[in-house]
């Protein structure tokens, strides 16, 4: 999951004269804030290239997240070369549509820096398919699935170095756990009164925070290339054929487990409600959905995971939705100085959706590993 963290009124953009320091060629027209993100600033710039309307993509990178945008820009720029290769290689069609393209500045340089010191990129606009904020289908949920899967492995191959960690140790769940615990002790909002039981549940599941990351330093589970933001809004569907045909948001493409990628999968599209939803009686994990994950991942992602990797995939959705708890509820007691929030109890609200979804993951472990062994066995 992308960082959510509270931003104050963004400032003003020249963004006619800052287009201007792109290859964008033509003459400028409009543009328009685009998406809902809560991290960058992006807009849609449509430039008029001889009788033509051309869009591009416009964003500024949030350096107060990303404070190495540099190391951010030159991972981008590794991994969508590298899969524009291997698509011309493999003679697929639409390749522009079918990768971010970064767009150069006028200098060369991948990206611009301001007077104020933001940094700027551009990127080619995906035409012809559109990003969906809600998974409203298990055709829909298997399409993502396959698009993440086939994300990963067209990056099985990159070659050495090792890419950047844009954000460190984003994933290490022992970490988040024992930072939320920290947090406990030192109570700096006044608030561990209301969140005694919340930990205490938090205790009663600690087993089940080194499982991965044993299975990392061990050799079990293959260090990867990894997308860590496997929402079904950063897949561009095609708008004809429902195919998703477009992995977006690669600010947090980093080394990591695929494991991390297909258990955020699952928190974000099995679940039965919004992730702050109050009555969390309505808290399900569902079955049919994790069924079409599956299903989609191992369609494109099968003939580079490991068995270790298959056998953890009904695991990884319940370590990185108690993950994802451990930080809303850390944020709570912290005084939510990092993720967004609407109202006081807004953090521990999220927590407890977390916590309910774990729990019905749990009850459903068994049908899970079901669903992964009958899927398995077909592809």
């Amino acid at each position: 999951m992308t960082d959510v963290t509270f931003m104050p009124d963004r400032p003003r953009h020249d963004i006619a004269r800052l287009s201007a320091e792109f290859r964008m060629p033509g003459d400028y027209v409009s543009h328009a804030p685009c998406g809902h993100g809560h991290i960058n600033d992006t807009y849609e710039v449509r430039v008029n290239q001889a009788g033509t309307a051309v869009r591009y993509i416009l964003q500024r990178i949030n350096h107060t997240i990303f404070t190495r945008p540099d190391l951010v820009m030159e991972n981008i720029h590794r991994v969508t070369t590298h899969i524009a290769d291997k698509l011309h290689e493999a003679r697929a069609t639409d390749v522009y549509r079918r990768v971010l393209t970064l767009v150069p500045c006028r200098d060369g340089r991948r990206w611009h820096e301001d007077s104020n010191g933001n940094h700027w990129r551009a990127y080619l606009y995906v035409e012809g398919a559109e990003a969906h904020s809600h998974v409203n289908s298990t055709a829909l949920a298997e399409e993502a699935a396959k698009s993440f899967g086939r994300f990963q492995h067209l990056l099985a191959d990159l070659p050495l170095p090792r890419l950047a960690d844009t954000i460190p140790d984003f994933h290490h769940t022992r970490s988040r756990y024992d930072t939320l615990m920290l947090a406990a002790e030192e109570n700096r909002a006044g608030r561990r009164g209301q969140v005694e039981e919340a930990l205490d549940w938090c205790r009663s599941h600690e087993s089940m925070v080194d499982r991965l990351l044993d299975g990392l330093s061990s050799g079990l589970l293959p260090e990867r290339i990894t997308h860590n933001d496997t929402k079904i809004n950063n897949v561009m569907i095609d708008h004809h054929t429902g195919e998703g045909i477009c992995v977006m948001d690669l600010d947090t493409v980093m080394p990591g487990l695929v494991l991390y990628d297909f258990g955020d999968l699952v928190r974000t599209t099995a679940i039965s409600t919004a992730e702050d939803e109050q009555d969390t009686s309505l808290v399900q994990m569902r079955l049919p959905m994790f069924e079409a994950l599956v299903r989609g991942y191992l369609s494109s992602a099968r003939s580079f995971l490991t068995g270790a990797e298959i056998d953890h995939l009904a695991f990884s959705g319940k370590l990185i939705t108690f993950e994802t708890g451990l930080r809303f509820l850390t944020d709570y007691l912290n005084g939510d100085l990092y993720f967004k929030t609407r109202h006081p109890e807004h953090n521990l609200e999220r927590f407890r959706v977390q916590a309910k979804l774990v729990e019905s993951i749990e009850r459903q472990q068994s049908a899970m590993e079901e669903v992964v062994a009958s899927v398995r066995g077909q592809s």
